[in-house]
């Protein structure tokens, strides 16, 4: 086969970049649930067996004591059932549908936590539920990612105030940038992305052994379901097995659940944060493993250096150079806007400049789609170039635009 036939057969077999990192993540998901229900049903099927054979048997001695036939007997258990989700239990309970309990309700559900316990039963309130979810769970989602943007900001000051000080008392500053170190100032740094992600797990950690102390003495749980509760609450998977603040009374309870909603909002917003930081390690698993098959770009691409378009071409576990705090030479072109600069710098950003700030990104994203669709490559600033990613969209987006992903490219 000529040179030329076997660079056209490779551009013929050329997948784009976002097409196979999706591919390949869509092919680990499906594996991570195969994988995960085997073992679910491994370690919970033999207990849903037993607990249908001590219920048929109870069934059964119970018709048999009282004389009730299996047929009536099962009819009175569809109607209780009926009542349990309406809000009836055996054991006393709050009102779900006072003023407290509804607020409880949308909560859940503007969360996306949606527990269960409480559900609309009436064709209006299903109804008023599907526009009231529509904008309540976006207008949310907008709040955690204004959240996100705020703790990621927070953790850079602090974790480049840690670094400043590290490399004044290492001598690792060259002389040139003794004065901006002076005021603070470190150009082009932003925080690690696997740092950040350890922050956010520990204080997660830490959140959910406080919130578990108090819901262990006044739940009556054990302290291993309140953690149980507390991760499926705080990652709003809220199955409902497990519901703080049901009862119909509690020793102080005003304060208790003030406290309650306090750890369920912060819970979720760190959770939130901590889930983003990890979907860019994983992001950065991605492009390794793509980077390590080979299977989307032929030996010259590779043998040049241009393996996918050098875009997010990222390796875990590579690290700059310590002490090493010169500028690469292909992050001097400028950014899409000012305010970009500023937020990777790490700086707080007016409500102005956020607002500007979307526009831009709105403008950016309408280009970047419209390159995408007529078979352009797209462009980023020199500090994406820089750290090997592109902007991204929503809460990636704001992960790529504050967090230092290391690439091949940095030394």
């Amino acid at each position: 086969m000529m040179p030329g036939q076997r660079i056209q057969g490779c551009r013929s077999l050329h997948i784009n970049e976002d097409n196979g990192r999706f591919l390949l993540l869509a092919i680990l998901i499906v594996l991570y649930l195969l994988c995960g229900a085997a073992v679910f049903s491994a370690i919970e099927r033999p207990s849903e067996l037993q607990a249908h054979g001590r219920w048929n048997r109870t069934l059964f001695n119970f018709s048999e004591t009282f004389n009730i036939s299996l047929q009536d007997l099962n009819s009175f258990l569809r109607e209780y059932e009926a009542a349990i989700a309406a809000g009836i239990r055996a054991d006393t309970i709050r009102p779900r549908w006072d003023f407290t309990g509804a607020f409880y309700f949308v909560g859940t559900v503007v969360s996306t936590i949606g527990f269960g316990m409480t559900t609309p039963v009436t064709v209006a309130g299903k109804v008023f539920l599907i526009f009231y979810g529509l904008l309540g769970c976006a207008a949310t989602i907008l709040f955690f990612n204004l959240f996100l943007e705020r703790i990621i900001t927070l953790l850079a000051v602090v974790m480049k105030a840690v670094r400043e000080r590290r490399l004044r008392h290492g001598g690792l500053l060259p002389p040139g940038l003794r004065h901006d170190f002076t005021h603070g100032y470190l150009p082009g740094w932003k925080p690690s992305v696997y740092h950040v992600m350890l922050i956010l797990g520990l204080g997660a950690a830490v959140l959910s052994c406080c919130a578990s102390a108090m819901y262990t003495p006044v739940e009556g749980w054990a302290y291993l379901d309140s953690l149980y509760y507390c991760f499926v609450t705080f990652s709003t998977i809220g199955f409902g097995d497990l519901v703080s603040s049901q009862r119909e009374a509690y020793e102080y309870q005003g304060l208790y659940r003030l406290a309650n909603f306090l750890f369920i909002l912060s819970g979720v917003c760190c959770i939130y944060s901590l889930f983003n930081v990890i979907s860019i390690v994983i992001k950065q698993v991605l492009n390794w493993m793509i980077q390590r098959m080979g299977c989307l770009c032929c030996q010259r691409c590779k043998k040049n250096g241009a393996f996918l378009g050098r875009r997010n071409a990222i390796r875990p576990g590579s690290r700059i150079r310590r002490g090493r705090l010169a500028r690469p030479a292909n992050s001097d072109g400028p950014c899409d806007s000012d305010t970009e600069g500023r937020r990777l710098s790490g700086e707080m950003i007016s409500m102005h400049d956020l607002t500007a700030s979307n526009r831009v990104s709105l403008a950016m994203m309408q280009k970047q789609l419209s390159e995408s669709a007529n078979g352009f490559p797209r462009t980023v600033c020199g500090s994406s170039r820089q750290n090997g990613f592109s902007g991204g969209v929503g809460a990636l987006g704001i992960m790529n635009n504050r967090l230092a992903e290391t690439s091949n490219t940095r030394t």
